[in-house]
């Protein structure tokens, strides 16, 4: 199942050569530290991981995870996407192509085990692509969303902010296949 094309992961490594690109997930690490310790939390999957920025956050906050899975084609040496306890997607959804948008929901749903920690900006971003388009790829409303995400998922909680942009954060899980 293809969820990047070749021109735009070459596009997405440029971009991570930035050492300001891909930093929002530190901020959301509280957050994150949070689920650890309220769900017991032993794995996280980050999906699209970009420089593993989160796993230093939850470092500094004293709350590694026994398993840390990155997941991210800008970075191969990571390897295939893997299931784990708790999937973590932070500022990844709205930079996907939007016609692979819903192969990134099912493999999102095919490795979350128990719990998916989402995060989607709804606006353009500040950073434009060497192809002169948004590095916000799919600049959507939170309904737009849900419609997709209802597929795969039940929404446990949803949560808007103003943090770095208009966006929101959910809190998901896999929807039982019975």
């Amino acid at each position: 199942m293809k969820t990047i094309s070749d021109e735009y992961k070459k596009i997405q490594q440029e971009l991570h050569k930035d050492p300001k690109y891909g930093l929002a997930s530190k901020y959301f690490a509280p957050i994150v530290t949070q689920l650890i310790k309220n769900f017991h939390i032993n794995s996280i999957s980050d999906y699209g991981a970009g420089k593993r920025k989160l796993y230093d956050a939850l470092n500094e906050l004293n709350c590694t995870p026994k398993y840390y899975l990155p997941y991210d084609p800008a970075f191969p040496e990571y390897g295939a996407p893997k299931a784990a306890d708790l999937v973590c997607c932070i500022d990844v959804l709205e930079h996907i192509e939007p016609h692979l948008i819903d192969n990134v929901i099912n493999e999102l749903s095919d490795i979350t085990s128990n719990l998916g920690f989402f995060t989607i900006h709804m606006g353009p971003a500040r950073k434009i692509l060497s192809d002169g388009r948004n590095a916000h790829l799919i600049q959507k409303p939170s309904s737009w969303w849900l419609e997709k995400l209802i597929k795969k998922f039940e929404i446990i909680n949803l949560i808007e902010h103003n943090f770095m942009g208009k966006g929101f954060w959910l809190l998901v899980k896999p929807k039982d296949i019975n």
